[in-house]
């Protein structure tokens, strides 16, 4: 019967397809999103590993407290417009399903922040390891997040965005400071790039 209420999967596969037929004709496709976060983290992070070499004369400070903070809070309103655009053509679970999940990197993200800031204030961690800890754990909550809405929306290249960047994020620690910076840069922003070209690649050629 028509009026028969779908299953669990049906209705997962329901939300995917019409968040990607959505997405196509809105041109706020995911392409565009994971671009401006590539950009932000091949060029903050570049400079900010750049600052750490020898002879070079710009401070630290510059790349941490001005240059990262701004291109993140540029791709962030961008990708917020994006999705509130895209969100106005879909209506029902999709819709419920997308905020729900940018909520959830909203929330995650300032209880992380609180998390960091409050280790850092106990002043037991050098320096270096102050930034293995803030770089390390906001790529793992990246991870994290790109798992999961990859389960959600049954994107398999979401979902192994979401597995590169836990790898990237015990990689950063592993190589310590300043390499852990080059690690963002390359796996981080390299890693945002690549699937932002394959979903360009996707839309273009109209595949689900």
């Amino acid at each position: 019967m028509d009026d028969e209420p779908m299953s669990a999967e049906e209705s997962l596969d329901l939300i995917a397809r019409q968040n990607r037929r959505m997405r196509r004709e809105l041109g706020g496709g995911p392409a565009r999103m994971l671009l401006a976060w590539a950009l932000a983290w091949l060029v903050g992070w570049g400079f900010t590993y750049v600052t750490t070499l020898p002879g070079v004369g710009v401070p630290g400070w510059v790349a941490g407290g001005v240059v990262v903070p701004v291109l993140f809070l540029g791709a962030m309103a961008y990708t917020t417009y994006t999705g509130i655009r895209t969100g106005r053509g879909i209506r029902g679970p999709s819709r419920t399903v997308g905020a729900m999940y940018g909520y959830g990197w909203a929330l995650g993200a300032i209880g992380l922040m609180a998390v960091d800031i409050r280790i850092t204030q106990f002043q037991a961690l050098a320096s270096d390891q102050v930034s293995l800890l803030w770089t390390g754990t906001w790529l793992l909550f990246t991870g994290v997040m790109y798992l999961a809405g990859g389960m959600v929306w049954q994107d398999k290249l979401m979902y192994g965005l979401g597995a590169w960047m836990i790898v990237s994020a015990a990689l950063s620690v592993w190589v310590g400071y300043p390499a852990n910076f080059l690690v963002l840069t390359v796996c981080g922003g390299g890693g945002f790039l690549l699937g932002s070209i394959v979903y360009f690649v996707r839309e273009k050629s109209g595949r689900r």
